[in-house]
């Protein structure tokens, strides 16, 4: 008895109610350190060398990825380079980054696409990919996570 109180709990219906709390525990703490880590990896821009930026905006990054911008800032004919809609690390740029959820790029380009007034950005597969072409194409834009910018490229700051 506490304070008056018969609790009638069996030894077994306490242990799987503890155990049902502690997995709900494990995964809320799993969640909340995915969550950390994905906002820890900084998603940076990076162009080509040749490109003569020096930085851009978010509104003029947003313009250019979401095709209404054909040439960046520095007057060379943009060539954007994204990642598949289900990658993870295209998700967290279009949020994080530019400040649109994935499907509302999606929707830009297929309505330049289909009306016939532009075109959808170009699509790699991979990191290394979108790194081998935006080095090997001036006026190329693209993202990665920051540690994986290597020589090939040059990482463009955000205004």
């Amino acid at each position: 008895m506490l304070m008056g109180y018969k609790f009638n709990v069996s030894a077994p219906g306490l242990v799987k109610y503890a155990t049902g709390i502690l997995v709900v525990i494990t995964l809320w703490l799993a969640g909340a350190e995915s969550s950390l880590a994905r906002a820890d990896s900084s998603i940076v821009l990076i162009t080509n060398k040749d490109t003569a930026l020096d930085s851009i905006t978010t509104e003029t990054a947003r313009a250019v990825f979401a095709m209404r911008l054909r040439s960046l800032p520095d007057g060379s004919a943009a060539h954007v380079f994204v990642l598949p809609d289900d990658n993870p690390l295209h998700d967290d740029f279009c949020k994080q980054v530019l400040g649109v959820y994935p499907h509302q790029l999606r929707l830009a380009w297929d309505r330049a696409v289909f009306s016939g007034t532009g075109q959808a950005p170009n699509v790699v597969e991979s990191v290394e990919e979108m790194m081998e072409k935006v080095a090997a194409l001036p006026g190329s834009i693209g993202y990665v996570q920051k540690g994986q910018a290597d020589e090939r490229v040059r990482i463009l700051p955000l205004d």
